[in-house]
């Protein structure tokens, strides 16, 4: 058995393809070629008769068969990546989006690649909202996101009655997003964010946040997402269905929000490419704030 030992944490625990295969998928390298890749590595380890490395030894030997397979810029991302959890750089990331465009989907596969084990929903915070505050109060904050205009006053003229209930329970959610943001950046944990209320402008972010607005091509589009989720959820489809022309008016106002904003709009055509690009701008956002700190292994 080949025993990986970790001297900053002082953990010992027994050599995983698993996990290094997961840690491969993180550069954006296609978890079949990364699972090869990790054998490479356990039997290379092998024929070295190593019973006991080093972390670092595993990565700087990772990095090198990355180079090898001719995956070059792969191989930069996984390093960097990999050092910065050694820097133990927080980062939150925020995915707003109308209802049905994946934002659930993408929070749980970049939790997974990233190793955030917070994930939390606009909509569980709407929820817990709705527990200590009575409808008497704050009606907008009792009915869906779509709906919210029936239950308020007249508010700002510029906008369409949808658009200014949203807005109304926006406004609302967003207090409670900004409490979990705050205690996340106080305490200095890993967090993704997602729900149809994290819209820009009303969300405090700071150094380190990445916010995104995830969007469907169209109705067409929409309608094939609301009978692909109703095949794993209870949520019924007529209903969403029934409200998909204001469920696209919202999308159409979070994405001129975002413009006015500068937060970036991705069209999630296919997930594996909006993931790679979520990391990608990441990554490259990151660099330029603490790429000094980054250093490449020895050759």
């Amino acid at each position: 058995m080949i025993i990986v030992t970790d001297p900053e944490r002082k953990i010992r625990l027994p050599f995983s393809r698993g996990i290094l295969t997961r840690s491969i998928t993180l550069a954006g390298v296609d978890v079949g070629i990364a699972y090869i890749i990790a054998t490479e590595v356990q039997k290379e380890l092998k024929e070295r008769k190593r019973k006991l490395i080093t972390t670092d030894d595993i990565h700087e030997l990772t990095y090198q068969k990355l180079l090898d397979h001719g995956l070059k810029e792969a191989a930069k991302r996984y390093l960097f990546w990999r050092q910065l959890r050694r820097l133990k750089v927080p980062i939150t990331i925020l995915l707003g989006g109308a209802t049905g465009v994946g934002k659930s989907t993408i929070a749980t596969e970049l939790a997974f690649r990233l190793g955030i084990r917070s994930v939390i929903g606009t909509d569980t915070i709407r929820e817990v909202m709705r527990k200590i505050i009575a409808p008497e109060l704050l009606p907008d904050l009792h009915t869906s996101s779509f709906l919210a205009w029936k239950v308020i006053g007249e508010g700002r003229k510029e906008n369409s009655p949808l658009i200014r209930g949203f807005e109304n329970q926006v406004q609302h959610v967003s207090v409670g997003v900004n409490a979990v943001l705050e205690r996340a950046y106080k305490e200095g944990f890993n967090a993704i964010i997602e729900g149809i209320h994290l819209v820009p402008g009303y969300i405090k972010l700071r150094e380190n946040s990445f916010m995104y607005v995830i969007t469907v091509g169209g109705r067409k589009d929409l309608e094939a997402r609301f009978y692909e989720r109703a095949r794993y959820s209870k949520r019924p489809v007529d209903y969403y269905l029934k409200h998909i022309e204001a469920i696209l008016e919202i999308q159409d106002f979070l994405i001129e929000r975002a413009r006015e904003h500068g937060v970036p709009v991705l069209n999630n055509v296919e997930l594996e490419n909006t993931i790679n690009t979520i990391m990608e701008d990441i990554m490259e956002r990151l660099m330029e704030r603490i790429g000094e700190k980054l250093t490449s292994p020895s050759p």
